[in-house]
């Protein structure tokens, strides 16, 4: 289990620095979008592990947005950037891109499929994976947001 969460941890932190890189932040930024993606999303891959917590996906994602939130605004006067300038590429790697196209995928099926059997299973699979997907999302912004309004003080010091 090791191998798998630092692997986690270092697949998260290059996808953020290359999420960065299209953003254009200071190059002083990077390493901190590394470092809090990397915890964040092993955070989350430590939270949804059954031997550990064992938390539901949504649950976890919620968790892991609100530490990265907390990192990318204590980490923000330090990297003398915005908060969100890290927060925002800490958090794709996190986006549940595998609930979406499965959404999609359910959708299409649907349209495809005539009989009533294979479409009520399709469209189950469709609203299945649309909510997890949806709620992960509202999940994660709901996380990321919580500590930049809590602490506006700090979030706000580094653009003044």
């Amino acid at each position: 289990m090791l191998s798998e969460f630092l692997q986690d941890a270092f697949f998260a932190a290059i996808a953020a620095v290359g999420f960065a890189a299209i953003s254009n932040p200071p190059r002083r930024a990077y390493l901190y979008c590394a470092v809090i993606a990397a915890v964040g999303h092993s955070a989350r891959f430590l939270m949804m592990q059954e031997s550990l917590l064992g938390l539901h996906i949504v649950i976890a994602s919620t968790l892991a947005a609100l530490i990265v939130g907390m990192l990318a605004v204590l980490l923000s006067p330090v990297a003398h950037t915005p908060a969100e300038t890290c927060l925002f590429p800490s958090l794709l790697p996190m986006i549940p891109g595998i609930y979406a196209y499965k959404t999609f995928g359910g959708l299409v099926m649907c349209l495809y499929h005539g009989s009533e059997e294979a479409f009520d299973h399709y469209f189950y699979l469709f609203v299945s994976n649309g909510l997890t997907c949806l709620f992960i999302l509202l999940g994660m912004v709901i996380g990321a947001t919580i500590p930049i309004f809590l602490f506006k003080n700090i979030s706000f010091q580094a653009t003044r």
